[in-house]
This record gives structure tokens, sequence and C-alpha cells, in this order.
């Protein structure tokens, strides 16, 4: 392993999701070799405050990684600006990093795979990221490879490098162009029908994400995010105790725990049955498209 990328966590009010998410990762190999950079984000009010605390309270206490930096918040940045300001900052001092929400646990083989995905794509520029979770999507015992790529870009278990990052418009400005021409929005939803609603919804403040940002930065760039075939990460925030979570299982995997090598490709190519398959997870009902043409068109 060349080089081992410093390990993002950002976190806010789950102390329990907290916990889990960092003693999964301490099971990882390299985590002993792994520097951790801990976000903790201000309470947004008087309620949120002990929780709040009770997170930096633990987070003050974790041992086991290379080392351990916090970095407390004085006031709410919000999911999106606190992991874009996050991940910024520390690309001043990295040329890559994996980062972590506080909802998303791993299986030991994590942290290798992931370094060692960011050391041999490093130079090819398009792969634009790296995820340990592939969706719950069935892949045939045919396909022998252990990676594949995908247009839909991953905000659960991934990583980067500075200089896609430092890329990124997270101001959109062509979006006016990008929302009058219906080609384009078919080519961006090739990783799935929510991607161009989720991104009109986000200019029109009715969401505040950064991930559709960064799905759409891989599109303008032609570029995938590059998966495992097998789970090494896992949403456990799919309880409603997070700003953006939900109850749905439709996106629960169960954890690869036995598999720790992976052999990367120099040239991974689309495969498009499972690009297919991915656009069928993400398909929207006919009702969810008529409210979705209501609301932005």
């Amino acid at each position: 392993m060349d080089k081992i990328a410093p390990i993002v966590l950002f976190v806010y009010n789950r102390p329990e999701h907290t916990k889990r998410t960092v003693e999964s990762l301490l099971k990882n190999t390299l985590a002993r070799a792994s520097k951790l950079l801990i976000f903790s984000d201000g309470a947004k009010n008087d309620k949120d405050l002990k929780k709040v605390n009770a997170v930096r309270d633990y987070i003050k206490t974790i041992k086991g990684f290379d080392r351990t930096e916090i970095v407390l918040r004085d006031k709410n940045f919000g999911l999106a600006n606190s992991v874009i300001s996050g991940i910024t900052e520390v690309f001043k001092q990295n040329d890559r990093v994996i980062a972590m929400e506080d909802d998303i646990i791993t299986s030991p083989s994590f942290l290798n795979f992931m370094n060692k995905a960011l050391t041999f794509y490093q130079e090819n520029k398009s792969i634009y990221s790296v995820s340990g979770y592939p969706y719950p999507i069935k892949i045939s015992n045919k396909y022998q490879k252990d990676i594949f790529i995908s247009y839909r870009a991953s905000s659960w278990g991934w990583g980067t490098w500075k200089d896609r990052w430092e890329k990124v418009d997270w101001e959109i400005k062509d979006f006016s162009t990008f929302i009058s021409d219906k080609k384009t929005q078919k080519l961006f939803d090739r990783g799935g029908q929510d991607l161009t609603p989720m991104l009109k919804a986000q200019m029109k403040g009715n969401v505040d994400s950064w991930a559709i940002r960064w799905s759409y930065a891989h599109f303008k760039k032609n570029a995938f995010c590059l998966y495992p075939i097998v789970p090494l990460c896992k949403n456990i925030g799919t309880d409603k105790s997070g700003t953006h979570s939900s109850s749905s299982k439709k996106l629960d995997v169960n954890l690869e725990e036995s598999k720790t090598d992976f052999d990367m490709v120099k040239k991974p190519e689309l495969r498009e049955e499972i690009a297919q398959q991915i656009q069928r997870l993400f398909k929207l009902s006919l009702t969810r498209r008529i409210i979705n043409y209501l609301k932005f068109s």
C-alpha cells in the first residue's frame, strides 16, 4: 500500500450511530495506520444540544487510529456545508480522502479496498470517486471482476482525490442551460431517474445536498464512480434519526465480511446490465414523476 488516505468523519447528534461507525472502522486492518479527522457540527437548536454534546464526549475518547483530530464547529453548518468545507480543508494537506458520515458501518476490508483503489486509479481521470457501497443489485456470476463502474456517485463510504474535488462547481453555474436541454437531462439520468429532480430541488432551495452536486460533477466530467462487487459498507441511519434519513429498506445490503483482497482493472468498462439494474433501482413511479413535474416545471 503506497499511501494511506486520511478518514474524514462527519458527526452531529447521533451518539449510538457514531459509536457503531467508529467501532466498525476500528475492526479494519488499516485502522491503526489511518489518521482519523472528525468534524463535529454545532447544534441547530437547544433540542439537539444534549445529543451533540454526547457525541462530542464520545469522540474525545476514541483510540486505535494512527492519530485522531477533532474539529468542533461553533455553529451549525448543516450537512452539505459541513462536508464541502470539511473535505476542502482536509485537501489543503492531502491529495486523497476517505469520507464517512455517522451512520455508515464498514466491513474489516473496507479501508483496504478504498486505499487500494485510490492508489490504483489516481491517474485515471475517468474515475472521479470510489465507494465501498455497491447498490443492492444482482451481479451475474459470469462477471468475474472485483469492481464495476457506474454513472451514479455514492455518498455512503466514499473517497476521492484533491484534483477531482477542486474541479467541482458547487454553484452549478450552467444550470439554466442544463434545465432547458431534455437530451442532457436524459444523459444525466442514466444514473437514475431521481437525479435531475434532485438537482432541480437543490437549485430551488428545497433541499440542501452536496451529494447531488457531486453526482452532477461526475456527469459533467464524463466520469464514473468505482465500486466493489460486494458490499463493504452499509447505512444504518434508515431509522429517521438523521436529517436526510428515511425508514426505507430499499437500499439495504448485507456486509461482506470474508473477502479481503480485490483485483483492480486498469481500464474498467461500463457494463450495461449493471447500469440498467441501478437505473431500475432508482426508477420513479408515475405518481412521483407527476409530482416532480408539477413542482419543478
